[in-house]
């Protein structure tokens, strides 16, 4: 494991191999690392700061933002499972304002690349959204639109598992004047494709593949769920291959579209691996609730594993497996 040293950075070692350039492109943003903590698994994305220097990372991606405040589920929100965790946390959030108030300026002066997450309970709450953080500072470079929620004029139904509610709602935050990423939901089964496909028809530069997986669990002795809401989204290292799957059929779509990939990274491993099936970048979960210095330990792991490999551009992984079936032996 990686030494830190005082403040939670890391001390350069001498390998005896060039660095590998790890920078990469989503769109039209260019990132420092390929690495970044996923919306709402880092409190507000300055707490990080205290475990390493934020301006390494690819970006900070915060949490996810109504226009107003919003309470979240009721508990039990969170619950470990053998191979991750379940959580309903239901969204919880300070609103737009607050958020700007009170959150941006550490992450502004903590030299983060932010990526704001905004959300909505129909068409009009995300144009609302999109309005509210088009003043925000240049350090905002991209906003995430979290379209794996219920869409309350529809029945519930999450926008994510519909190509057109998709579209309406990516074409009605074009207002925030910023580079787009549809957040998709891993749970539109099929449709998944075509949905990121209306995502980027409808303006989005990039998408992120994907969010946490529908999941139940039930206490035994209760016989009642674990999550005071009942059913939650499943998340961690459980979900990584179903994840790599979602974001190669993603790719094999729309193979020029980027791709932020997202579901169980736990090791660079993980990051390599969503690389090759065609993501230009990769957000860190659950991960970070074991151990907040993962993001910066697996920047440096990434620079050193191409490195070791020979890989002089990380962007020189992008989409390179050869995902073609053995041949049988006759």
């Amino acid at each position: 494991m990686d030494q830190g040293t005082a403040g939670g950075s890391f001390a350069p070692i001498d390998t005896g191999i060039a660095l590998t350039d790890i920078s990469c492109r989503v769109g039209s943003i260019q990132l420092a690392s390929p690495v970044m903590p996923a919306s709402g698994t880092a409190g507000h994305g300055a707490e990080l700061g205290a475990f390493g220097d934020l301006g390494t990372l690819g970006a900070v991606v915060v949490k996810s933002l109504l226009p107003r405040p919003w309470e979240g589920n009721p508990p039990v929100r969170v619950h470990q499972t053998p191979a991750g965790m379940i959580n309903s946390v239901g969204l919880q959030g300070p609103g737009i304002d607050a958020w700007r108030r009170d959150h941006l300026p550490d992450l502004i002066k903590a030299g983060a690349a932010i990526v704001v997450s905004i959300w909505g309970r129909s068409v009009d709450e995300y144009e609302e959204a999109a309005t509210m953080v088009a003043s925000l500072p240049p350090e905002v470079i991209a906003v995430e639109v979290n379209i794996s929620c219920p869409n309350t004029e529809k029945g519930n139904e999450l926008f994510a598992h519909s190509v057109d509610a998709t579209a309406s709602v990516i074409a009605a935050t074009a207002a925030t004047g910023r580079p787009r990423w549809a957040k998709l939901s891993p749970n539109a089964g099929g449709l998944l494709t075509a949905v990121a496909g209306a995502a980027l028809k409808a303006g989005a530069e990039a998408v992120t593949v994907a969010n946490t997986y529908f999941g139940l669990s039930v206490d035994p002795i209760t016989r009642r769920p674990r999550l005071g809401n009942g059913a939650g989204g499943v998340s961690g290292a459980a979900i990584h291959p179903l994840a790599v799957r979602a974001v190669a059929e993603v790719h094999a779509a729309h193979p020029t579209a980027p791709i932020v990939a997202a579901g169980g990274v736990t090791g660079v491993d993980d990051v390599i691996e969503f690389a090759l099936v065609g993501a230009s970048a990769v957000q860190v979960g659950t991960a970070n609730f074991a151990d907040p210095r993962v993001c910066f330990r697996l920047t440096r792991g990434t620079q050193e594993w191409c490195a070791k490999q020979g890989v002089e551009r990380f962007a020189d992984l992008i989409g390179t497996a050869d995902l073609s079936p053995v041949e049988r032996r006759k």
